[in-house]
């Protein structure tokens, strides 16, 4: 791709570095090519297939939680998403206003309101979905099946000490 350093001058680049540090380098391999690999697989999303649905990527998330959560609360799907809430109230507005999503608010608790998709919105995640899963099929292509098992076993590993340090900030530090 011109303008952008491949992997191997990226990591050439960090050797030079890091020569006289004492890292782990194993770990900041590990983790820099996650990153890289999740920004890599979100751009290709985004530039794609959904900007042809009008979708961001946050938007399709916030569906996908919707759809698959069947009404999750704000706060849990801001949690699901990965953003704040007030993130979450900016995207839930743009998707209201296309049709897509409607909230309905906490009779208990006014403050509070849960996401439902409307059955436009539906409509689109049943139709969208199995093409972005022909692009997770593609992105995944280099990877045999066996391949594909272990790396997302390996993933909810990374996932699970990640949520525990989060859980924890101490440890980490």
């Amino acid at each position: 791709m011109t303008g952008h350093y491949t992997m191997q001058e990226t990591e050439r680049a960090i050797e030079r570095h890091i020569v006289d540090l004492a890292l782990n380098t194993t770990a900041m391999a590990a983790a820099s090519n996650i990153h890289r690999a999740a920004s890599l697989i979100r751009n290709h999303f985004e530039q794609g297939l959904l900007r042809e649905a009008g979708l961001t990527w946050t938007g399709f998330v916030t569906l996908w939680v919707a759809w698959i959560w069947d009404g999750p609360d704000m706060g849990r799907a801001a949690e699901e998403v990965g953003v704040s809430k007030g993130t979450l109230s900016g995207v839930v507005k743009t998707l209201e206003s296309r049709g897509l999503l409607y909230r309905v608010q906490d009779a208990r608790d006014r403050r509070s309101s849960r996401i439902f998709l409307t059955p436009d919105g539906h409509h689109l995640m049943v139709e969208l979905f199995p093409v972005f899963n022909q692009q997770e099929a593609a992105v995944m292509g280099a990877l045999d099946d066996s391949s594909q098992q272990t790396l997302a076993k390996l993933l909810r590993e990374v996932i699970a000490t990640t949520e525990t340090l989060v859980a924890r900030p101490e440890n980490g530090s």
